[in-house]
């Protein structure tokens, strides 16, 4: 059951009806492997006479008790509500349910590790899914105490918010031995950020010190895994991170202890439940992995600590502050890393790289919203984790720090922090207190940044005499569709090629206002080979090129000294492509150049690898972007390009891993397959690369794509890897298989049928879409995907649905006929769920953002052959 949708007026309705004191929620999760018994207790304060409603989604009601007077269960239960009225001023309601494990990463998960048998849970209930484990007023501003109980099998453990306590010996209903965890009251929270996990994980344990004294650290995972958690990186990083917020929030860690737990099947990166953050297994490594991946790892083992001050300790009051939660989470980690580490100093070049181009990306699809976003009801909330909340939002804030100066933005956090202490607010409660610390007015900063939409270009213009400056200016616009232009401060760098090397000679900071801003301090200087507007990424804007400067990025872009200006005119010239303004082919050719000399691991992994965020700028401009007539000679040429990079490539390196992996992508020939086979089977290695359990998956899966092996090979190669994430890579291969057979499979597991994890749906979906030859393996489910929108998004939960609609729709067609077969959909269906057209324009958006690419790349052949 998806569960019912809540609105923001009924939330709003809710809060000035209720005051919640507190929960008493008790758990048997000993009854098997479909459901358990949950009871809650539910102390809270109403206008007398009121009515109002608690969140429930569960299996069936026995019992429900308001003020000792037992209600009628199966009438006042339904829709996923439970009705209360004639309330009094203070109230108890009792509820006795049964509630259902799930497999798609919400409520309580269950997971049974194929290795040894033995049963995992965890709970992750952002945004509403508390309401699958527990009675309770499902929104952020009705906080209270939550007091667990759980009495699970006695080789478990049980944790939660609170410290851990000694379990008390019981049986279960079938007189079996158990034990029974009862924790203390937690502080104030909202209901999304408590958390109860249990299973027979192993721990680690450790301590920080904090300001309230040692504060116990632990890190818990599966047994089959706990050997290759990395817990000595992974302390020293969160005690940094101890160090690093307590002093630059004023601020003591507010909770008793700090669990970290790694959990199997997870729909994101993390949640940050207050003292207990559950993180998924992707960062516990079990092979070598980019050392982008292990940066990322930090990133988010930082971002959700700020977050137990920004989010858990302060919590927004209803979801169109979502933003702020996660935009300040951005910022916080990414400022931790480059000044608390010492091997990510680097870590702005890594936030430009990846997280602004997806920022980029999301800002300019007709889905786009304001940073501070329109949140009318949960259904919104869910497709607004996008890179415009996270990303954008913490490149904003990283300009309101240079606009307010860091010592105001920073005294304005720690009085925030001490004035709204376990409370709920909203950001014009923050923003009053930067307008505080800095004596200036934000509000029509606010108004411009996070109340519009889209994204402003900035373009150079240039005029010279003999080589010399006359005239110097930078141009700002902005689509039709989102008009508004905004001050901008800038560093605007010169750079000249030098002996094969291009370097910065000059560097100017303007701020840009309007249309046009002149750039007089350039005038009579000798004009550059380039000149870069938003030099060292100060601002959020797409940037183009005068001529010159244009002619130098297609010819130079690979001879910068830094990576961080080589990631910004990458980053230009992709959104160029995108924009129909340069050919795919032409970036192609820069993109090879690049990943010929880049050693930063995200500037190269944007080059080369596709996130689940934004899709690989070399692959993509090659296999989507291009025209149809030119695709097959120009994937040929990045497949033999990435090739012989991979075999000159350091042995043991970071780039030779990532090349390797990027040429399996497109391989597809025989000679890649020879070449590949060869690495698989151990008779042609590459120096230095240990043919790891991973890497022997990612080599299976192009064979696969490459017609080389078929199901007896994936099965072989299951058995040598009994795994949970040796489950997901042969469902992941399988799928690729390029016969009609193995994507009908894909398409019906994951499809037309219920019940398999989220995360084997985004395998099964990953695999369906590796397809060398898409129109002839895909073309038959562009109906299909069509066909099965509205009856997948009524009956599967939000996180399977979004998978299903996202990663199966057949993007390796995009083309005129999708764009119009997508679009005569939504003409068709304009009642359909916003949520649900929004998934839907999105991809269209991505299929004419293709099709406008191809016609340019069309363009310049043409203008090749006149």
């Amino acid at each position: 059951m998806p569960g019912t949708n809540l609105t923001r007026e009924e939330a709003a309705t809710r809060a000035d009806l209720v005051r919640v004191d507190s929960y008493d929620i008790v758990l048997d999760l000993t009854r098997g492997p479909r459901t358990f018994a949950t009871t809650t207790t539910v102390r809270f304060d109403a206008r007398e006479g009121a009515a109002t409603f608690l969140d429930l989604v569960a299996d069936s009601v026995q019992e429900v008790v308001l003020n000792g007077r037992s209600l009628d269960a199966a009438g006042v239960y339904a829709d996923s509500r439970i009705a209360l009225d004639g309330l009094a001023e203070h109230n108890e309601v009792v509820v006795r349910a049964t509630g259902l494990y799930t497999n798609t990463g919400e409520g309580l998960h269950r997971f049974v590790d194929p290795v040894d048998d033995e049963v995992y849970l965890y709970s992750q209930f952002e945004v509403a899914d508390a309401r699958r484990v527990f009675a309770v007023f499902e929104q952020p501003d009705l906080k209270a105490t939550f007091t667990w109980t759980a009495t699970v099998p006695s080789h478990w453990q049980v944790v939660s918010v609170s410290l851990t306590p000694e379990p008390s010996e019981t049986f279960d209903a079938d007189g079996v031995a158990a034990r029974t965890w009862t924790f203390d009251a937690t502080p104030r929270l909202s209901p999304y950020v408590n958390a109860l996990v249990a299973g027979p994980y192993d721990v680690v344990r450790d301590e920080a010190r904090s300001r309230k004294g040692a504060v116990p650290l632990a890190i818990y995972a599966r047994k089959s895994l706990m050997a290759h958690v990395d817990a000595d990186n992974i302390f020293s990083l969160t005690k940094l991170g101890f160090e690093f917020f307590e002093k630059e929030f004023d601020s003591e860690y507010p909770f008793a202890k700090y669990d970290q737990i790694f959990t199997p099947e997870y729909n994101a990166g993390a949640m940050e439940n207050a003292g207990c953050v559950t993180i998924t297994e992707v960062y516990v490594f079990r092979s070598k992995v980019p050392d982008s991946l292990v940066e990322r790892r930090g990133l988010t083992i930082l971002h959700e600590l700020a977050h137990m001050w920004f989010g858990d300790l302060v919590t927004m009051r209803w979801w169109d502050d979502l933003w702020l939660n996660e935009s300040f989470a951005e910022w916080a980690s990414t400022v931790a890393q480059a000044e608390a580490t010492d091997v990510w100093a680097d870590a702005w070049t890594t936030f430009q790289s990846h997280e602004k181009t997806w920022a980029y990306q999301q800002d300019q699809q007709p889905s786009t919203h304001p940073v501070y976003a329109d949140i009318r009801d949960l259904d919104d909330v869910l497709v607004n984790f996008d890179g415009i909340t996270y990303a954008k939002g913490g490149s904003i804030l990283k300009q309101l720090v240079a606009y307010v100066g860091r010592d105001a933005f920073t005294a304005g956090l720690r009085t925030y922090f001490r004035k709204y202490a376990w409370g709920n607010t909203r950001f014009a409660d923050l923003l009053a207190e930067f307008e505080a610390g800095s004596g200036r007015d934000l509000s029509a900063w606010s108004e411009q940044w996070l109340k519009t939409t889209g994204v402003n270009t900035l373009t150079t213009e240039l005029t010279d005499q003999d080589g010399t400056i006359t005239s110097a200016a930078v141009l700002q616009s902005a689509h039709p569709d989102h008009p508004t232009l905004r001050p901008h401060r800038i560093a605007v760098g010169r750079y000249e090629v030098q002996d094969g090397v291009l370097r910065r000679v000059g560097r100017h900071e303007v701020d840009v206002d309007g249309e046009r801003t002149e750039l007089t301090e350039l005038v009579g200087l000798p004009r550059p080979d380039l000149l870069l507007v938003n030099d060292e990424d100060l601002s959020y804007a797409k940037l183009h090129f005068d001529d010159r400067s244009l002619a130098t990025a297609l010819e130079h872009t690979a001879h910068f000294e830094d990576s961080l200006p080589r990631s910004l005119v990458i980053g230009a010239l992709w959104e160029m492509v995108r924009d129909g303004d340069l050919a795919a082919s032409r970036l192609v050719d820069v993109l090879l150049e690049c990943a010929a000399v880049e050693h930063q691991s995200t500037v190269l992994r944007t080059i080369l690898q596709t996130t689940k965020q934004i899709p690989s700028q070399l692959i993509t401009s090659a296999t989507t972007y291009s025209t149809p007539e030119r695709r097959p000679a120009l994937v040929r040429k990045v497949a033999d390009g990435l090739r012989e990079l991979a075999e000159s490539a350091e042995p043991g390196s970071d780039r030779q891993f990532q090349l390797v992996s990027a040429y399996s992508r497109v391989a597809h020939g025989e000679q890649d397959v020879a070449r590949l086979r060869g690495v698989y089977d151990g008779s042609q290695p590459y120096p230095g690369l240990e043919l790891d359990q991973d890497l022997r998956w990612t080599l299976l899966g192009a064979l696969a794509a490459a017609g080389a092996v078929g199901e007896a090979d994936v099965e072989s190669e299951l058995q040598r890897d009994a795994t949970a994430t040796g489950r997901e890579r042969a469902y992941y291969a399988r799928a690729a298989l390029a016969t009609p057979e193995a994507k009908a499979e894909a398409w019906r597991l994951a499809v037309e049928e219920d019940g398999l994890p989220n995360s084997v749906v985004e395998a099964l979906a990953g695999g369906f879409n590796r397809a060398t030859d898409a129109p002839a393996l895909l073309g038959g489910y562009v109906a299909k995907w069509h066909e099965m929108l509205l009856p997948v998004w009524t009956s599967r939960s939000a996180a399977i649905r979004e998978r299903i609609i996202t990663f199966f729709y057949p993007m390796g067609l995009a083309g005129p006929e999708l764009e119009a077969t997508t679009s005569a959909w939504l003409e068709a269906h304009p009642d359909a769920p916003p949520a649900l057209r929004r998934l839907v324009v999105e991809r269209l958006d991505g299929v004419r953002t293709a099709v406008r690419a191809q016609q340019a790349d069309a363009r310049e052949a043409d203008a090749r052959r006149g």
